[in-house]
């Protein structure tokens, strides 16, 4: 896992593209743009960052660009997140622990 996945999550509408992909599978460009009111270049900057991050794929079916999640780099970022997680469990438990006395 790099820098650029929290980068790249780092942007709410990044993370409104993701969470889009989550909830609606495969999709193309166009479909996964509406609504967000946006110019095509900012949309373009947006999914490179995606792309670059290694978060989304995409390709070319027809005339179409189809983008989709690369499930690997999602769980990796999970499994990072519920590492940390645990380790704040931990500390968490520790403090409470030496409140308790």
């Amino acid at each position: 896992m790099t820098n650029a996945v929290f980068n790249a999550l780092a942007d709410e509408t990044r993370r409104t593209i993701i969470l889009r992909l989550v909830e609606g599978g495969p999709q193309t460009t166009g479909k996964l743009l509406d609504g967000l009111g946006m110019t095509r270049q900012g949309a373009a900057r947006h999914l490179l960052t995606l792309e670059e991050s290694g978060l989304v794929k995409s390709e070319k079916q027809g005339r179409e660009i189809v983008r989709t999640l690369d499930m690997e780099a999602i769980r990796g970022t999970q499994a990072w997140m519920d590492e940390l997680n645990r380790v704040w469990e931990k500390r968490m438990n520790r403090l409470a622990a030496q409140y308790e006395k």
